[in-house]
């Protein structure tokens, strides 16, 4: 086991660590955390265009109905009714804004490639697999330290080194037995790399022990022991405390049949999550920027099975305590059968490289040059989001 193998299973029981034990973060410190929507979001179902006369003949049954003045956030776009507790309020804060027409240039229309394309960050004609933009990203801003909570290394951190990745679905099962960690120690009793592993092999036993206590509390409360409210949790406490970019991904999204019930489940859950997270980060959240992407969008017609199939162009939310939010922002153009891509999708106006550049440009103070690091070829847009 080398030292960076071994660095990711030590960590895979860091989440319920408490601040204390944690090193502390400088005050006032850019955090940035990635949500990766996998499967290609029906972003039309979540930021709604209920102006377009187009949009309610394409979808006879799935369309969301027109939603009320106070989901309404501005004369073309309102929210769906499954983020009016959770999204809205972040919303009227200012602390949430919406990119219509946002994604890549890759067509395949496939989640896997479409998918690794924006984790690459590069251009689609050329790129180097071997390389992700977060793990760029974290080079240019000095090392920052990262984290992704995924249950493998995802590619945007592809390139980097000793970057912990952290599984959260079986948190309550204990790490080692005292028989395996006698085994693991023994193995390394007389390795250079001795001390670290009988570290980690404490710490993991000791944070083991610490998440079942936390699920015993959070079963008093259904609410956070749902998935990614729980996960928010532990990532607020991991951002607050000691990493600065983090990443994380949420299944599900690809609804080819029956769209509305599962759409409106998954967008409560993040919906929760998020206000789980902010409410976690406190004060940081002020300092925090969350990022919520997905590969694609879907078509712009229902299919024969009340879903949506693969489409092109998405929506991305930008959202933090000190987002100038509020506003839905980029370029944009009407929804209507005549604008569409392909006659079958929304077109990609403003590319995720160039949004993404502008936020990292702002938050780090960055200059051209090493946004250019992150993101070859593709000048940063400034949106003012941050």
């Amino acid at each position: 086991m080398d030292r960076r193998r071994f660095l990711r299973l030590a960590s895979l029981a860091l989440p319920a660590l408490t601040v204390g034990k944690l090193y502390a973060a400088p005050t006032g410190s850019p955090r940035l955390l990635i949500v990766f929507l996998r499967g290609g979001y029906d972003c039309l179902n979540v930021l709604v265009p209920y102006s377009s006369a187009d949009y309610y003949e394409a979808r006879p049954n799935i369309a969301i109905a027109k939603p009320p003045d106070s989901l309404q956030l501005d004369a073309d776009w309102a929210l769906n009714p499954a983020l009016a507790a959770t999204i809205a309020p972040l919303w009227n804060a200012r602390q949430i804004a919406f990119v219509p027409f946002a994604g890549t240039d890759d067509l395949s229309r496939s989640h896997f490639e479409t998918q690794d394309s924006i984790e690459l960050g590069q251009s689609v004609d050329h790129p180097d697999l071997r390389s992700g933009f977060l793990a760029r990203l974290a080079k240019v801003v000095n090392g920052g330290k990262s984290i992704a909570f995924t249950d493998s290394l995802p590619v945007s951190f592809r390139g980097a080194e000793n970057i912990p990745n952290i599984s959260l679905k079986a948190v309550s099962k204990p790490a080692f037995d005292d028989r395996q960690a006698g085994v693991l120690a023994a193995m390394y009793a007389h390795h250079p790399l001795h001390a670290q592993v009988q570290e980690g092999l404490e710490l993991r036993q000791q944070v083991s022990q610490a998440m079942a206590e936390e699920m015993q509390q959070a079963n008093r409360d259904a609410v956070t022991a749902k998935g990614f409210e729980l996960e928010a949790q532990r990532i607020g406490r991991l951002l607050r405390s000691e990493y600065a970019l983090g990443f994380v991904d949420v299944g599900g999204w690809d609804t080819h049949v029956n769209e509305l019930q599962t759409l409106a489940t998954n967008l409560d859950s993040v919906g929760r999550g998020l206000q789980s997270l902010a409410r976690e980060l406190g004060p940081v959240w002020n300092d925090t920027t969350v990022v919520v992407v997905s590969e694609f969008g879907r078509t712009f017609r229902e299919n024969g099975n009340r879903g949506t199939d693969h489409g092109h162009g998405s929506v991305y939310w930008v959202a933090g305590g000190a987002v100038a939010g509020g506003r839905i922002v980029g370029r944009q153009q009407a929804i209507a059968r005549a604008s569409l891509f392909q006659d079958r999708d929304l077109p990609v106006l403003n590319d995720y490289r160039a949004l993404l550049g502008g936020i990292f440009k702002r938050l780090w103070s960055l200059s051209d040059s090493q946004v250019e690091q992150v993101f070859p070829s593709a000048a940063p847009a400034d949106l003012q989001l941050v």
